[in-house]
């Protein structure tokens, strides 16, 4: 099965100092880029999804800024393809869903932040549209959040919608999905 790797937002405003700080993006990223490692070892589809706000009110992925930048952890390198988003959901108003097409992508491997927004909702459209995923639960991140009184560490943010999630795919650790991949 043709599978292709998406990592979805892993731009710098999400990193210490960034204007949307997640809880530990790095150790997230690092296993984004193992993911992305192997995938150009073997030369196999990778998407790099970049969201860049359009929204008036917008605080952060501001367009010509440092924060909109991929981190360098996993920044693309000439050639490899990046879809700009303005929504949460990655297939939403972009050429996702035709670029894996035409392709012939038959499975994806996802990654990437915030686990409770953008990474939920294209988990859920790649589904949709009839992928098998692997969503890589330790290659993700989010953040605290807050509803009515009540506080939610990023942690239970994080495991909530990873439970979640395993209706539309299969929430694996990096090193399982690249024990999985190396026997495809």
């Amino acid at each position: 099965m043709k599978t292709a790797l998406i990592l979805i937002d892993i731009q710098n405003d999400y990193f210490p100092g960034g204007k949307m700080e997640l809880e530990a993006p790095l150790a997230a990223a690092q296993q984004a880029g193992r993911l992305l490692d192997l995938f150009r070892r073997q030369g196999w589809p990778t998407v790099h999804i970049q969201h860049i706000a359009t929204r008036p009110d917008a605080t952060f992925f501001l367009p010509d800024t440092a924060g909109m930048e991929f981190h360098e952890a996993i920044r693309p390198r000439p050639g490899e393809p990046v879809i700009l988003k303005h929504f949460p959901n990655s297939f939403r108003e972009t050429g996702l869903l035709e670029h894996l097409q035409g392709l012939n992508v038959e499975g994806l491997v996802i990654c990437g932040m915030m686990t409770h927004m953008c990474v939920d909702a294209t988990t859920r459209a790649a589904a949709d549209f009839g992928y098998p995923v692997r969503l890589a639960a330790d290659a993700c991140a989010t953040r605290a959040l807050v509803y009515g009184e009540t506080q939610v560490p990023a942690q239970h943010v994080h495991a909530a919608f990873l439970a979640a999630l395993k209706s539309y795919g299969k929430v694996m650790g990096t090193e399982e999905i690249l024990t999985e991949l190396a026997t495809v």
